[in-house]
């Protein structure tokens, strides 16, 4: 986890707010916009819950934000997934799914294995968690899940994301239906400030901000702060479900 993400974990506010009384399950919660909503969901009054792959940077972070569970585990193993929810300490409102990475390239040089896993990632890792919610998350709460705006338009290189992204709305959609009267809602995302983006990018990651803060129509580019802000607003908006929100800010209209 990055200095600023600790920092951040330390200087939350006290609870009170919109989702007073409420737990919050946040998966791939010990960084980026994981983090961030879990935060905010503390912020405002909610109990967490938080889930990791990596144990130091999630026990860091529970104990900051004073989590009242949390648990290490890869999330893409059905089997751990499916523990992690049998033992959550009660019933939860909301449950955040940030797990999981863009995978890039050509079909010749992701092979079998690395396209399975980016499916797995997104698809088939979205269903399992609408799967074990069915019973974990209290009637009327909600699942939000992340996706992106990038591979909306067709680039050589993108063919397994663009795959995910054009699925991921459908199958948030019919989701809502299946599992009503609990929501479900997606956040399509455009390029994020996050150290995930910063791992992807490289040395490529400072031209990309500069050029970012040129064009988009916001004059500045996209945090983790504000992705979380749609996110827990998709919890507290009762109206809310099978939709798909872009938080890009205005990327698609300029690129």
């Amino acid at each position: 986890m990055s200095t600023s993400a600790t920092a951040q974990a330390r200087s939350a506010p006290a609870p009170a707010g919109a989702l007073r009384a409420q737990t919050v399950a946040v998966i791939g919660a010990s960084a980026g916009i994981g983090l961030e909503t879990a935060r905010l969901a503390r912020a405002e009054g909610a109990d967490i819950v938080l889930a990791a792959r990596n144990p130091d940077p999630l026990e860091r972070v529970s104990r900051a934000l004073g989590a009242i569970h949390s648990a290490a585990f890869d999330a893409t193993d059905p089997a751990a997934l499916e523990g992690f929810f049998g033992g959550l300490p009660g019933p939860v409102d909301h449950v955040m799914l940030t797990a999981g990475r863009p995978r890039y390239g050509p079909p010749s040089e992701l092979g079998h294995e690395r396209a399975r896993e980016a499916l797995s990632e997104h698809q088939l890792l979205a269903l399992e968690v609408a799967r074990l919610s069915a019973s974990g998350v209290r009637r009327g709460g909600s699942i939000v899940l992340m996706g992106g705006t990038g591979a909306r338009r067709p680039r050589a290189g993108r063919a397994v994301a663009s795959a995910v992204t054009a699925a991921l709305p459908a199958l948030t959609a019919s989701l809502a239906l299946e599992l009503a009267p609990t929501r479900i809602n997606l956040v399509a995302a455009g390029f994020v400030d996050t150290a995930l983006s910063a791992s992807i990018l490289g040395e490529e990651l400072e031209a990309r901000r500069a050029r970012l803060r040129e064009t988009l129509p916001i004059g500045r580019v996209v945090g983790p702060q504000d992705v979380a802000l749609l996110a827990v607003h998709l919890m507290v908006n009762t109206a809310l479900t099978g939709g798909t929100y872009d938080i890009d800010g205005g990327q698609q209209l300029v690129e």
